[in-house]
């Protein structure tokens, strides 16, 4: 069987599958999403040893907002002990740092070094190709409309 052909089938397959029910279940569609975009994603930012997770962690340490260790928790939606190895792989390539909080000396937060910015400006344009791969069946408008609706639902 060629290439073609097998592609062919693939979208047949994916045509017909689309027809069932749980192509209208929000649960099912954000987790089908969550999981290609984290793929792609992942395949862009390999070439910088990042993953979605570290990427997004190296984010937010840019972000000025010094966050804690436990915000970062809350915020990612991942275990705290997570985070401290996420946090842990970043501080050993010295692309982010821990100091203690402002408001509580015993809650570490997490900043980018000179190094964690520079490379995050590489990272972000690879992660930006990648979101136009996985978005690329929506206009500039519609993908704009669907991180609007999604941050709403999110965070009200």
């Amino acid at each position: 069987m060629t290439i073609e052909t097998q592609d062919e089938q693939r979208a047949a397959t994916k045509d017909r599958l689309a027809a069932a029910p749980i192509s209208h279940d929000v649960g099912f569609l954000l987790a089908k999403l969550h999981a290609g975009g984290s793929a792609v994603n992942n395949r862009a930012l390999a070439e910088f040893d990042l993953k979605v997770r570290s990427y997004s962690v190296l984010i937010l340490a840019n972000s000025g907002l010094e966050p804690t260790q436990r915000e970062l928790a809350d915020f990612l939606s991942l275990d705290p002990s997570q985070i401290v190895a996420l946090v842990d792989e970043l501080e050993k390539r010295k692309l982010v740092v821990r100091a203690p909080g402002n408001q509580d000396r015993r809650a570490k937060t997490v900043t980018a070094t000179p190094e964690g910015r520079e490379l995050l400006a590489q990272a972000a344009i690879a992660a930006r190709h990648a979101e136009s791969e996985v978005l690329a069946a929506l206009d500039d408008a519609e993908a704009a409309q669907l991180k609007a609706l999604l941050r709403k639902a999110l965070w009200g």
